[in-house]
């Protein structure tokens, strides 16, 4: 074998891996086939030593060359694109882990639900024997505000000014009271029959005002605590309809849900990305590929001029 002819052999074998390359990048049917045909006109050349080696290099230089650049062009588009997606992802990710290294769980929002209801159950036991012994003890417990200083922002539904002061109307003369707290009259004496069996029902706030709302175990009652002044009365929950509290979950938690729930799009939108192929260019291909197909190609080689010329000028263009 001549040196020609196998130095322009040797280069037709680069050129075949180099197409093989792209057509597993692009995962394309397409220019999987062309890269087939390709390989027929390779192979055509390598064993019949009495055509003319010369047009297997042009064909290459005219058609797969051509073809090679544009491919080229495109999968570094689109790995760029790629590339400012995953930097979303991650810095989407170092959000999520700082939000999630600071926030407050639903789950602890949930034990410390418990633990506040039965502070209040031993604080309405207490101020009951305060009341009835007409003691000057204080009868709260330890820290009893804490809870809606910590959870407010997040897991306390939102409700109107004028809600708030609807709720936290009371007649004075229906009360007990003393130095440290006010209670409706009825509703110590309901709470003294059920033995001070509570629960937390939700939490309610009008900017920087907060309410706690409770809900007997014995019976479906509620009444309400409110922090500012340690008053305690009764709540009708049927003015609380118009409020969504189906969902428990913080501001920050529902937005790290968010957060994930977009990162998650966006990786499945990578593999799309990756071998994204403009249609003009898809369009291209197929064409490229019934040329190659149809033709005789040692009698109709200019006819693959027509088709590099084409493809080069897709490489001018803006829409890769």
């Amino acid at each position: 074998m001549d040196e020609n002819r196998l130095n322009i052999l040797n280069e037709s074998n680069r050129m075949l891996s180099k197409l093989q390359l792209l057509s597993v990048f692009f995962e394309d049917e397409l220019i999987y086939k062309i890269y087939l045909r390709t390989q027929v006109i390779h192979k055509l050349f390598e064993t019949n030593p009495e055509l003319d080696i010369n047009k297997l290099e042009l064909f290459h230089l005219q058609f797969t060359a051509s073809l090679v650049d544009l491919l080229r062009k495109i999968k570094k588009n689109n790995e760029a694109n790629v590339s400012l997606v995953f930097d979303e992802i991650d810095l989407t990710r170092e959000m999520i882990d700082k939000m999630d290294d600071n926030q407050l769980s639903e789950q602890s929002f949930k034990i410390d639900q418990q633990r506040q209801a039965l502070k209040i159950n031993l604080s309405l036991r207490k101020l009951y024997q305060v009341l009835s012994d007409n003691s000057a003890d204080y009868p709260f417990s330890k820290n009893i505000n804490a809870f809606s200083l910590r959870y407010a922002p997040d897991f306390f539904f939102n409700i109107s000014p004028e809600l708030y002061s609807e709720l936290i109307q009371y007649n004075y003369n229906d009360t007990y009271h003393n130095t440290y707290a006010t209670i409706q009259r009825k509703l110590m004496g309901i709470l003294n029959k059920h033995e001070f069996r509570t629960e937390f029902y939700c939490g309610l706030k009008a900017s920087n005002l907060v309410l706690e709302v409770y809900k007997l175990l014995d019976e479906d009652r509620h009444f309400l605590f409110s922090p500012a002044n340690n008053l305690f009365i009764f709540c009708d929950v049927d003015k609380l309809d118009g409020i969504d509290r189906t969902n428990n979950l913080s501001r920050k938690e529902r937005l790290m849900h968010e957060l994930q729930d977009k990162t998650n799009k966006l990786q499945s939108d990578v593999v799309a990305m990756k071998a994204h192929m403009p249609a003009e260019i898809k369009s291209l291909l197929a064409e490229n590929y019934k040329k190659l197909n149809d033709i005789n190609f040692l009698q109709n080689i200019s006819e693959i001029d027509v088709q590099a010329n084409i493809l080069k000028s897709m490489l001018n263009t803006d829409i890769i």
